[in-house]
């Protein structure tokens, strides 16, 4: 069987959740890791799926990997091969599709209630699931491309997630684990501290209060769209 192949950024924005999940459904994936200069591939047809994960890094700096990527995202969805996105992902996506990524209105970082569009898209995509709360960290925020329909938003930014057929972008992130949570909070207290004043940053305390329980609900959803995903994997 064919990997799903999953593009870090940064270390400490790996796959998390995903990971565990693929692992359970014993479905193969590889980690790509952009941030130790990795080729990205140009094939889609040798993954069964693409996963773009999260990163500091903006869509629209020149970095010499971000073309490459927008042409691989361009050429999987042309050759029907599932991509995913987590906000970063969830953005490239959008620039390769002609959609524009830019400063949102507020920061968001931490936990902070996401509802779903009222519409049968959002509701196979979240098997019914109206309200939730996620994990969020990003100053950057995308439009939707042509062909999207949106599924989630939330108070401090209404573009949260869409799907296009098999394809899902999102700018929350799904993925995340205790582990995760803990450091991001941990190594991004300067970023934390610069953008107080916005009333959907959380402090480091708020953060991780009923951390478990946050994560154990998180990848409860997390589970629902995934499920969706792998089912237009062709193994």
């Amino acid at each position: 069987m064919k990997p799903v192949a999953i593009f870090r950024h940064i270390p400490t924005e790996g796959p998390g959740y995903l990971a565990e999940f693929l692992t359970d459904q014993q479905i193969p994936f590889i980690l790509i890791k952009i941030d130790e200069n990795e080729t990205i591939p140009t094939n889609p047809l040798d993954y069964l799926g693409l996963v773009f994960m999260g990163g500091s890094m903006s869509v629209n700096d020149e970095l010499p990997w971000i073309p490459d990527s927008l042409n691989l995202i361009r050429a999987a969805i042309a050759a029907d091969v599932p991509v995913l996105g987590h906000c970063l992902g969830g953005q490239l996506i959008s620039k390769a599709l002609g959609a524009e990524v830019s400063v949102g209105p507020v920061k968001e970082i931490g936990w902070g209630s996401v509802t779903t569009t009222n519409n049968d898209v959002a509701r196979a995509w979240f098997d019914g699931l109206q309200q939730f709360d996620s994990f969020h960290w990003h100053g950057e925020t995308f439009d939707l491309p042509v062909g999207a329909t949106h599924i989630l938003k939330s108070e401090f930014c209404n573009n949260q997630a869409y799907a296009i057929g098999k394809h899902l972008a999102l700018q929350c992130h799904v993925e995340m684990t205790a582990d995760m949570v803990k450091t991001w909070g941990e190594n991004g207290m300067d970023e934390i501290n610069a953008a107080r004043t916005s009333p959907a940053v959380q402090t480091l305390a708020e953060m991780q209060s009923e951390l478990d329980h946050k994560v154990t609900q998180l990848n409860r959803v997390a589970d629902r769209l995934y499920s969706r995903w792998i089912k237009g994997l062709k193994c």
